[in-house]
C-alpha cells in the first residue's frame, strides 16, 4: 500500500518494495525534467540508485524524458581513481545512466579523484555549479550512519565541496564492490552538506530493512551533525521515497 506522509515536515512517500520506490524516484526526476528541459540534476552512486536509473533508461527509450538538454553534477568520487577506473563513479554513471540516454557527456560533471591541486579542484567545482544556475534536484542515498555522499557523522552543515577521510564502516560497506578491502581508497572528494542543502529540491531514495534505523534517526530523531541526513530536515522542499522494509522503524500514524 502507497503511504504519502508528512513526517517532521518532510514529504515522506513508502511503497510496498524497492522497484516500486525506485520507479516513484525515477518519476519525480522525469517530472523535473518535463518541467525544465535544461535542468541542472544532483546524481548519487551506489546500490541504492540502479533501479531508478534503469526505469529513466526505459522511459528515455520510449520518448517520455529527453536529457538532451539536461546538466549534471554527481556528489562524489574516489581520491586516487581517474574516470576509467572500473570502480570510479564516473564509471559508475556511465555504465548505469550516461551510456544509455541521449545526454551531453561535455555537461556531465563527476569531481576529478586524480586533480594535482584538489582543494582548488573543490573550488573550481562549487564554481561550476554556481555558473550552471544551481541544482534544481538532488537525488540522495542515505548511509547506515546517516551519511549523504561522504558526509560521514560529525560533518559540519556549513561544509562545501571537500576532500574528506572515509570511514572505517563507510571502507566496509563499499568493499563489496572491490576485489579486496584493500583496494578501496580510503579518502574522496564529496559535495558538502551546505551544498546539499542549496539544491531547490532534494529527493532522497532508500530501500531495505538494513537502512531502517538510519531513516528514522533521519526523520524522526534529533537534528545535528552527528546524523547529517537529519539536517535535510532544515531544507523547505525534501522528498523522501523509502520501501517498506526501510520505513520499518519509523512512527506513523
Amino acid at each position: 500500500m502507497i503511504q504519502n506522509v508528512q513526517i517532521e515536515g518532510i514529504e515522506t512517500i513508502v511503497q510496498a518494495d524497492a522497484e516500486q520506490a525506485s520507479r516513484t524516484v525515477a518519476q519525480l526526476i522525469a517530472d523535473q525534467i518535463g518541467r525544465k528541459g535544461d535542468s541542472v540534476l544532483g546524481l548519487a552512486t551506489g546500490g541504492t540508485p540502479v533501479q531508478a536509473y534503469r526505469q529513466l533508461i526505459e522511459m528515455n527509450r520510449r520518448g517520455e524524458v529527453d536529457f538532451s538538454a539536461v546538466t549534471s553534477f554527481n556528489l562524489d568520487e574516489y581520491i586516487g581513481l581517474d574516470g576509467a577506473h572500473p570502480q570510479s563513479f564516473r564509471a559508475f554513471m556511465n555504465e548505469h545512466l550516461f551510456d544509455h540516454v541521449n545526454i551531453d557527456r561535455a555537461r556531465t560533471f563527476v569531481p576529478d579523484g586524480c586533480a594535482d591541486d584538489v582543494a582548488a579542484h573543490c573550488a573550481k567545482y562549487e564554481s561550476m555549479i554556481d555558473a550552471a544556475g544551481g541544482i534544481d534536484l538532488q537525488l540522495l542515498g542515505l548511509g547506515h550512519n546517516g551519511h549523504i555522499a561522504f558526509n560521514e557523522p560529525g560533518s559540519p552543515r556549513d561544509s562545501r565541496t571537500r576532500q574528506v577521510d572515509l570511514t572505517p564502516q563507510t571502507i566496509q560497506q563499499n568493499a563489496r564492490f572491490f576485489d579486496s578491502i584493500d583496494e578501496v581508497p580510503c579518502h574522496a572528494i564529496t559535495m558538502g552538506i551546505a551544498t546539499i542543502l542549496a539544491a531547490r529540491r532534494i529527493v532522497m531514495l532508500a530501500t531495505g530493512k538494513g537502512k531502517a534505523e538510519a531513516v528514522a534517526r533521519m526523520l524522526q530523531g534529533p537534528i545535528g551533525e552527528d546524523h547529517p541526513a537529519s539536517l535535510l530536515r532544515r531544507h523547505d522542499h525534501v522528498t523522501v521515497v523509502l520501501d517498506n522494509a526501510a520505513a520499518g522503524a519509523l512512527h506513523l500514524e
